[in-house]
């Protein structure tokens, strides 16, 4: 762009840069879809930690496995999870939400419900108290709530208190919105108008429960997978409101009620549009080899999104005195994918001795190096006990990793990076729309994408010594003709040679005579 100038002297002129910086995309944050004892329904929640995720969903819970799934993923590494919760109304989520009616003024009630359907609900107390000195010109009102711990010697676990409230729309302290924004128990489920609520009677020992939670356990797959569900934006499809994932998890939504194929095959289909993969749980009913092989085509349909981990892993329960117990391994083997690329890249296959399995003393079924000599050309992954290193992911491949399908996304860490590349560029090119449509674009174009292959590569994440060798970036008249530039369309053609695991270490030894 010219500069006007005016006057003799030196003038200064910012261009912009010639170059626009991709930047590659997470590669771990794995979604977890399932019954939880509480916390927000349907809606995709990030957490950071098994501690977060305790304070906002309940912790581990007899009767919902996602949580104990969790917990494997965190203490195997993993980082960023995020959490969906499909509950089951008994008629409706309202009516499977603990509440309670509260008389006030004008003979008007104000009704308190939980923040979210479950039991956990019927656990909460609610005081009212006056403010004092009373404001007859506006009058406010305190409020202290509080979830107790169930049976005896139950204490108060979790508390709150929201001072001078007011009953009036638009005031800044207007009840319905302070709960809405600020309060992690409770909501109000009345339409105003409605009066100050009449304060409880002795306070602080008399306080009002809260009554009618359900846990909604009739939970199933159908809940997580039925095809009405997508329109909605339900189940499965709840992740269509997040903005990114890279890993999926469906832990059983009970103990004895694992996915069946139908969950796993939307799933797959999920996570193909969304770039992301889909970690299969086995069926709990193979209890050898010959079972897997024999049952995984009908388990889950051949995807490059999936990868399925056999056999389930054992650890112990914490709700059941550390008892051993088996769980479905995807929790653990997610957190080893997550650890993996923390601390190598996504290029890395996540499987050998260094993916080790935290807190799994055994397996439920003991795999011989037969068996998974059985298993992995097959394109099962097998977790396997290998002393020293104890129980470890040995197998990195997805479920087209059969060696009959011949697929170029045979392998875990080939696919995963191409879904990396992908994301990125797809997200790093936006600019690119409804700029002029001729070379100085398709330079630009060439540099920006040529500048985020060249880090990966530089980090280890192509074969070749050279750029040229690991890597290619076209984007020019040859595959953008006049035709398709009319069309509006451009075309950019990219190339990678990607790191493909040693599977197999063949070591050839021969005597040598020594001479004489």
């Amino acid at each position: 762009m010219s500069m006007t100038v005016s006057y003799p002297g030196v003038y200064i002129r910012e261009l912009e840069p010639g170059i626009r910086t991709i930047a590659g995309v997470p590669t771990s944050v794995t979604a977890f879809i399932g019954r939880t004892r509480r916390g927000p329904v349907q809606e995709p929640t990030l957490v950071h930690s098994f501690g977060e995720f305790v304070r906002g969903f309940g912790g581990l819970w007899g009767e919902g496995p996602l949580a104990h799934s969790v917990s494997q993923f965190y203490a195997n590494g993993g980082s960023e999870a995020l959490i969906v919760r499909v509950h089951h109304p008994t008629v409706t989520d309202a009516g499977d939400t603990a509440r309670v009616n509260l008389a006030a003024a004008g003979g008007t009630t104000l009704t308190l419900t939980a923040a979210s359907p479950g039991e956990w609900g019927n656990l909460i107390t609610v005081r009212v108290e006056d403010e004092s000195p009373p404001n007859p010109a506006d009058p406010r009102f305190h409020l202290t709530i509080e979830e107790w711990s169930a049976g005896a010697g139950s204490r108060v676990v979790a508390s709150e208190r929201h001072v001078r409230l007011s009953a009036t729309p638009g005031s800044p302290r207007f009840v319905t919105d302070v709960l809405a924004s600020g309060s992690q128990l409770a909501r109000v489920d009345s339409a105003a108008p409605f009066g100050v609520p009449t304060a409880t009677a002795a306070p602080p020992a008399a306080a009002t429960p809260l009554a009618g939670g359900d846990d909604g356990l009739d939970l199933v797959n159908a809940d997580l997978s039925a095809p009405g569900l997508e329109a909605g934006r339900t189940g499965l499809w709840a992740l269509e409101k997040t903005d990114a994932f890279n890993l999926l998890c469906i832990p059983p939504v009970a103990r004895e009620l694992s996915p069946d194929a139908t969950t796993w095959n939307a799933a797959a289909r999920l996570c193909e549009q969304r770039r992301a993969i889909l970690i299969v749980d086995p069926d709990p009913t193979w209890s050898n080899a010959a079972a897997a092989k024999g049952g995984v085509s009908t388990h889950v349909s051949a995807s490059a999104n999936a990868a399925i981990y056999f056999p389930r892993i054992v650890t112990p329960d914490p709700l059941q005195e550390n008892r051993l117990a088996p769980f479905a391994p995807s929790g653990a083997v997610a957190g080893v994918i997550a650890r993996t690329d923390s601390q190598r890249g996504q290029w890395k296959s996540p499987a050998g001795l260094d993916a080790s399995l935290s807190n799994v003393p055994r397996l439920d079924v003991l795999l011989t190096d037969g068996d998974v000599g059985v298993l992995n050309p097959a394109g099962i992954n097998c977790l396997q006990s290998r002393p020293p290193a104890g129980r470890v992911v040995w197998g990195a491949r997805t479920r087209v990793g059969d060696d009959d399908l011949a697929s170029q996304w045979k392998y875990l860490s080939v696919r995963r990076t191409a879904l990396h590349i992908e994301e990125s560029l797809f997200r790093g090119t936006q600019w690119v729309v409804f700029e002029p449509n001729d070379e100085p674009l398709w330079s630009q174009i060439r540099l920006s994408v040529g500048a985020f292959l060249n880090t990966l590569f530089r980090q280890g994440a192509f074969q070749g010594t050279t750029p040229a060798q690991a890597y290619f970036v076209k984007c020019d008249r040859e595959n953008n003709p006049q035709s398709s530039i009319d069309q509006g369309k451009v075309e950019i053609l990219v190339g990678f040679a990607p790191l493909k695991p040693a599977e197999f270490v063949i070591v050839s030894i021969q005597q040598i005579r020594p001479a004489e």
